[in-house]
């Protein structure tokens, strides 16, 4: 990696050097073949039918003298035809070769690109994660990642041909005629700097264009992803305006670059037509004076084209390579972001053990702890409920539970071992995690339960989807198993999306089982039988569950009530409702609602 960090681009071409060279070789043919045409050109007006001496080297005259002397060309001039049309004939052969190599390697790379990037992203910590704007990444995971293609694929050998071009005009040029030569590159110094103020130009353009495109995504993926929150709170009209400012912000910094754009090509165009212009005329003079031939005239005046439209072309060369630049700036952002550690001298022992939180202090931000010195004990095979207000810390001992975070102090084991020293795949394989908002994916149901474990038979997945209350759901849905379910679930309804949570958790073999108030969106009906079935199937695994819903808590072995980080009350729960305290005061409130609503309180489960 450290030879990727000196220079990433250089890195990818030598990566994939059998297709560039090809197309490299590919480039030199065409531009030998492209200059050819004037070449032959010229010769037959000045040598063939004006009688004047060749200015062919001596080994071509030799060459050409096999098909006969000069009279037998003049008499057989579709032979110089037909010589101009098998030259082009070879340019676009070879130019269609160069095409496809360099398709080649531009779809390499980014092929290459496209599963690095996946797979750094899979292995960057949960922290990155969390701040990360998920619209962007997808940006620079496509966008940024094409813009690479594109250059690789179609610009980067117009560089080599650009050179090239220049390289062969100026020698034919300055061989023929030095003061003329002097004359037709006379604006050159002009377009390379203008080209290169250009370049410089355009960078901050491109970057800040880029950019605005990456506010803009991640704006259209949180209003899609929230469609449903959106319609429900009637913001559909602050949705527009939010996404209408973004939308202005990269129109403006694209009229920007298109700004920069035209007036280098405005520029460009009157310095080539006023250099044409230059040479035309000298060359006119030239050959009215007797100073230069026809054919002459011919090989500057084309030259001369060929030797300005790569300078224009750089250009627009330079301005993709800068957008390219600006593109692997942004995906090198993401490959130069620290994956989770590599880890030695960890173990991967039983999880049948106490779970223990040992003088636990974490922080998100420095100087705002959300644990403060927390302590508890969950005894293998048992039931903990947690309680807490909103803040209190309750999320945050699951992400640690589950090392995707690591506390400033303190320590957290099982069984004894400090989960430091157990490999952190193997710990979060046999934790299973049911969230209040779980994301399912835009496939069937039974590819959803069984996403967990696909090795599950069929028995298996069913008796889960039972143990979850999900069984009779699935059946009436219209084509029961095989029924697809909406992108993140959204056709299903909160308390549906949770069974299947549940029952895809509970399908894969567990040392530990973690409810985060995923019982929130079901009815207290479907609340009873979940945990009766969960009781029974997890007698030897241990649990921990956060819920705010007294009435699935009371049934742990111990439930502990979290305030500022701390445990502030633990006990069962007919010893907590005789203590004055928050949890008291919860059952209370929740018992007169209960009352009132003639029901124990729960969220209804809406469709």
């Amino acid at each position: 990696m450290s030879n990727k960090k000196r220079s990433f681009l250089l890195w990818l071409i030598w990566k994939n050097r059998k297709w560039f060279l090809g197309a490299f070789l590919c480039t030199v043919v065409c531009v030998v073949t492209d200059y050819l045409s004037p070449l032959i050109l010229a010769e037959t007006l000045d040598h063939y039918l004006g009688g004047k001496e060749s200015v062919l080297p001596g080994f071509l005259q030799s060459y050409l003298s096999v098909f006969g002397d000069r009279d037998y060309i003049v008499h057989r001039l579709y032979l110089v035809g037909l010589l101009i049309i098998l030259v082009n004939l070879l340019n676009g052969a070879f130019s269609y070769l160069k095409g496809r190599l360099q398709a080649t390697a531009g779809e390499n790379v980014a092929k290459y690109l496209r599963d690095t990037l996946y797979d750094h992203i899979q292995q960057l910590p949960f922290s990155y994660h969390a701040r990360a704007e998920t619209g962007d990444l997808v940006q620079r995971c496509t966008s940024d990642v094409d813009t690479v293609r594109r250059f690789l694929a179609t610009e980067l050998m117009q560089v080599v041909n650009a050179v090239i071009m220049i390289a062969v005009s100026m020698t034919v040029l300055f061989s023929r005629h030095t003061r003329l030569a002097f004359l037709s590159v006379i604006v050159v110094p002009a377009l390379f700097l203008f080209a290169w103020l250009f370049f410089r130009w355009v960078i901050k353009a491109f970057t800040a264009s880029d950019e605005a495109e990456g506010r803009m995504s991640a704006v259209l993926q949180e209003n899609l992803t929230g469609v449903r929150v959106v319609r429900a709170f009637g913001r559909q009209q602050y949705e527009i305006e939010k996404f209408g400012v973004r939308v202005k912000d990269l129109a403006d910094k694209n009229l920007r670059v298109c700004l920069l754009l035209a007036v280098y090509w405005a520029t460009g165009d009157l310095l080539s037509m006023t250099q044409n212009m230059i040479t035309l005329l000298a060359c006119v003079y030239a050959v009215i004076s007797g100073e230069i031939t026809l054919g002459v005239l011919v090989i500057f005046t084309t030259y001369t084209g060929k030797l300005l439209f790569p300078i224009r072309q750089l250009g627009r060369i330079l301005s993709n390579a800068g957008k390219s630049r600006v593109a692997l700036r942004r995906i090198r952002e993401i490959l130069d972001q620290p994956p989770e550690p590599p880890e030695t001298d960890v173990s991967a022992p039983p999880l049948t053990g106490d779970i223990v939180f040992d003088h636990v202090t974490f922080a998100y931000e420095e100087g705002r702890p959300v644990l403060n010195d927390l302590s508890f004990t969950v005894p293998a095979g048992k039931t903990v409920a947690i309680l807490g207000a909103t803040g209190s810390g309750k999320s945050t001992v699951v992400e640690l539970l589950q090392r995707l975070y690591e506390p400033q102090s303190g320590q957290i084991t099982i069984g004894g071992t400090p989960i430091k020293k157990i490999d952190r795949r193997y710990l979060r394989s046999r934790i299973g995690l049911v969230l209040q908002e779980p994301f399912l994916y835009s496939r069937t149901i039974r590819e959803n339960v069984a996403i967990a474990r696909p090795d599950a038979n069929d028995r298996d997945i069913r008796q889960a989807a039972a143990d979850a209350s999900a069984d009779r759901f699935i059946l009436e849905s219209e084509k029961g198993w095989d029924t697809v379910v909406g992108e993140r679930g959204v056709t299903l309804s909160g308390g549906q999306k949770q069974r299947l949570a549940i029952a895809r958790t509970i399908l894969k073999d567990n040392d530990i089982l973690i409810f985060d108030d995923s019982l929130s969106a079901v009815d207290t009906e479907t609340d009873a039988r979940i945990r009766k079935a969960l009781r029974e199937r997890r007698r030897d695994v241990t649990s921990l569950i956060i819920s705010h819903r007294v009435n699935t808590l009371r049934e742990a072995d111990r439930i502990l009530v979290l305030e500022n980080g701390r445990v502030v009350q633990q006990g069962t729960h007919d010893q907590l409702i005789r203590e004055d305290g928050l949890y008291a005061s919860i059952f209370h409130i929740q018992s007169a609602l209960s009352d009132e609503a003639g029901e124990i309180p729960a969220q209804r489960e809406v469709k």
